[in-house]
């Protein structure tokens, strides 16, 4: 069902500041930014490997990325598992008993369907699965 770990999600204030970090200090290797489909967030992706580190950047303050920042400052937001078919992942992790934070996939950013769980049943981590759609897949 899940096949790897296919990102770790950042919250920062300015993914123009942060990339200074990890592009131009780490060496991780730069794949672009984009708008999530929702409009409330701009994302950038740096290949780690075969992971992807998402850095994630509100683009209003009443956003869930917003509040996060307001509440808990930068750092760590999400891990993000990747699946190949996501209503199959959802059914099998709502029977476990794990709390879907989305009523149905949402689109994602790099071509993807998403959903996430609470962290009040996945021991205090907001987990995202992942399904990529068509061929673009990033790192």
């Amino acid at each position: 069902m899940i096949s790897q770990i296919d990102h770790l999600g950042i919250a920062v204030r300015s993914i123009d500041d942060a990339i200074v970090l990890y592009r131009d200090i780490l060496g991780l290797k730069f794949e672009g930014i984009e708008t999530v489909p929702d409009g409330m967030s701009r994302v950038a992706f740096l290949k780690c490997g075969e992971v992807a580190i998402e850095l994630l950047e509100p683009t209003r303050p009443d956003t869930p990325i917003g509040k996060f920042l307001e509440k808990r400052g930068e750092g760590i937001h999400h891990i993000c598992l990747r699946v190949d078919n996501i209503e199959e992942a959802r059914q099998k992790m709502a029977e476990g008993g794990l709390q879907l934070l989305d009523k149905e996939p949402r689109p994602g950013a790099h071509n993807t369907l998403v959903s996430f769980f609470h962290p009040k049943s996945t021991r205090g981590v907001l987990l995202e699965i992942a399904s990529h759609q068509g061929e673009y897949h990033h790192p």
